[in-house]
């Protein structure tokens, strides 16, 4: 299955607020009532504000033109009153609003890392992981500001213009369309760069995350950069994707800020329009002084929130390329689904391989029918020239892959019907360069193991000793409590391999692969590994993969891997003929 994220986005895949708010639905389900409380709050702050236009057009017309001090006094005390009651309400819903924002945030960066832990290794093949990185902290954060900041004042200003709008038209309906002219060329320029805000804002996403993965391989690969002395390279290569997120980062700016002076130009204008017709219709008796105050007040209350609507639609248009990003993810499924165990064999080998091929996503097959068993405690040899397919085969063996054809059966059992937990129980697998957590080396040896995950240090110090793996725990000054760094980083990538080794053949594995996994050890760690690997029970069936030819000299079995075939090679010296010359056995 194809995983590759950031797919052109079409003009049919553009996403309306409709389907944004259905995508929403299930990580805003739960805050339906704080919801509620802050659009009641900014209900009561709207009205608040519309009703003082109108009370001051009314004092200035009835009290301060009689000179009625005593009216003036009191109404100053009800507008003081309406002001405490909308600064009550706008902490209210800045409060509500943000901590709705907040728990959105944290719902959406748990649902997006727990779908990334359902995907399969293919998706992350095919993904760069800064980019998965951007996803989960830039892309949510998109939404969270929305939610916090820009749905409140969306909401608010709705309410703000609606009502403006209607009080408007009751005062004087002629002065009212007068003052909405600008309104309507507002309106078709919103509705035509919309969609070029919405794709310049998708872009910069895309560009940032592009960032992100440029500098997490750079960093994750520095070693190798310095070692070289290629500094430069690194150099090149990020002001090559640092000059891009810049010239769209530059291009979402410019698109987000194109609505301000539009919004304030036609806030300028109305004001003129509204200041000169008024004056005529008090010329002629139509209008007094106190309605064209409240007038220009409403005015105010209408194109200052649509200014601000500007922004907030800018921010909104963000929010809903961030939403793209987010919800490509999350509508992924796993193709490596737990099917029924319908399918069996009477077979007695601990692994069967029966028809199997397998292609990467838009590659060529990488191995061609294959039909081969594994059996109860012997050792088989993978060798064959770099790129033959080794790897891939023993990664079919623990699935980390499905095969594109074919069927696998593990203890007779169809290997996909298998829960994660009981395979990876029953198969153990060590890398020539295993990754360990941050923590101590305990914890990274107990990682997944359930058996012993509640043994104190004593307890599994006993049991590391009744299994032989003591001497290995011996290696490290501090024991079962040596201090881990990140990756790793504290200690060699020998005594990584050795937390490794102790940390799989503990859980007694029915089947063992071993892919490089001796290769940056000493020759006197290696033969102890060789010892305690032929201590594992005698019904463990290993696999060995290897380039050098004395850790396969005991094989059982010896696999020949190379152009889509397995061979068995026979002898070690046919094993040797055939590494040498590339040829199968015939």
């Amino acid at each position: 299955m194809n995983y590759t994220l950031n797919k052109p986005t079409g003009p049919g895949q553009k996403t309306s607020f409709t389907t944004a708010l259905k995508r929403m639905r299930p990580f805003i389900g739960g805050e339906t009532k704080n919801i509620f409380i802050g659009f009641g709050a900014i209900l009561i702050a709207s009205v608040s504000a519309l009703i003082t236009p109108i009370i001051i057009g009314h004092v200035i017309d009835t009290y301060i033109r009689t000179k009625n001090y005593h009216g003036i006094a009191v109404f100053s005390g009800i507008l003081f009153c309406i002001f405490v009651v909308w600064l009550i309400a706008s902490y209210l819903q800045i409060k509500m609003m943000g901590s709705v924002g907040r728990r959105v945030l944290f719902n959406l960066r748990n649902a997006l890392f727990t779908k990334l832990q359902s995907l399969p290794l293919s998706f992350f093949n095919q993904n760069k992981a800064g980019d998965l990185i951007s996803r989960i902290n830039n892309d949510t954060d998109q939404l969270n500001q929305f939610f916090a900041q820009a749905l409140m004042q969306l909401l608010g200003n709705s309410f703000l213009i609606v009502g403006a709008i209607i009080c408007l038209l009751v005062l004087n309906i002629r002065l009212g369309l007068a003052s909405l002219i600008p309104v309507v060329a507002l309106f078709i320029i919103t509705r035509s760069i919309s969609g070029w805000v919405k794709r310049k804002n998708l872009t910069n996403l895309q560009s940032l995350g592009s960032l992100s993965a440029e500098i997490q391989e750079s960093l994750s690969n520095f070693k190798v950069i310095a070692a070289f002395n290629r500094l430069d390279y690194f150099r090149e290569k990020f002001d090559t994707v640092n000059k891009s997120n810049f010239s769209a980062a530059l291009g979402a700016g410019i698109a987000n800020n194109t609505f301000s002076p539009i919004y304030g130009f036609a806030a300028n204008a109305a004001q003129i329009i509204v200041l000169a017709y008024g004056i005529h219709l008090i010329g002629i008796g139509s209008l007094s002084i106190g309605l064209l105050i409240s007038f220009l007040m409403y005015v105010n209350n209408l194109y200052t929130p649509l200014r601000q609507l500007a922004m907030v639609w800018a921010t909104f248009q963000q929010a809903l390329a961030g939403i793209d990003r987010i919800s490509e993810v999350l509508s992924l499924e796993n193709d490596m689904a737990i099917i029924p165990k319908a399918l069996t064999t009477t077979s007695s080998s601990v692994l069967e391989f029966t028809n199997v091929s397998f292609h990467y996503p838009d590659g060529v097959d990488v191995l061609k029918n294959i039909t081969l068993k594994l059996e109860p405690g012997k050792t088989y040899a993978l060798v064959g020239p770099t790129g033959g397919g080794k790897t891939t085969l023993a990664s079919l063996m623990a699935r980390l892959y499905d095969p594109t054809d074919g069927t696998i059966f593990l203890n007779g059992q169809n290997i996909q019907s298998y829960e994660p937990q009981t395979r990876t129980q029953k198969i153990g697998f060590i890398l020539q360069e295993p990754f360990l957590f941050s923590g101590t080396i305990r914890e990274n040896i107990l990682y997944g193991n359930e058996e012993f995950k509640n043994y104190t240090s004593a307890q599994l110090e006993e049991v590391l000793k009744q299994e032989n793996l003591s001497d290995l725990l011996d290696r490290f000054n501090g024991g079962l409590e040596t201090k881990v760094a990140m990756n790793g980083e504290t200690i060699s990538l020998g005594q990584k391999q050795l937390i490794a080794f102790i940390r799989a053949t503990l859980r007694k594995p029915d089947l063992l692969i071993l892919d490089e996994a001796t290769a940056n050890i000493d020759t006197v760690t290696e033969q102890l590994l060789e010892e305690i690997i032929q201590k594992l029970p005698k019904t463990t069936a290993r696999v060995i993969i290897a380039h050098r030819l004395n850790t396969i000299e005991n094989a059982d079995e010896i696999f020949f891997v190379n152009a889509g075939e397995v061979t068995n090679a026979g002898s070690m010296e046919h094993a040797v003929d055939m590494l040498l010359h590339g040829k199968r056995k015939s």
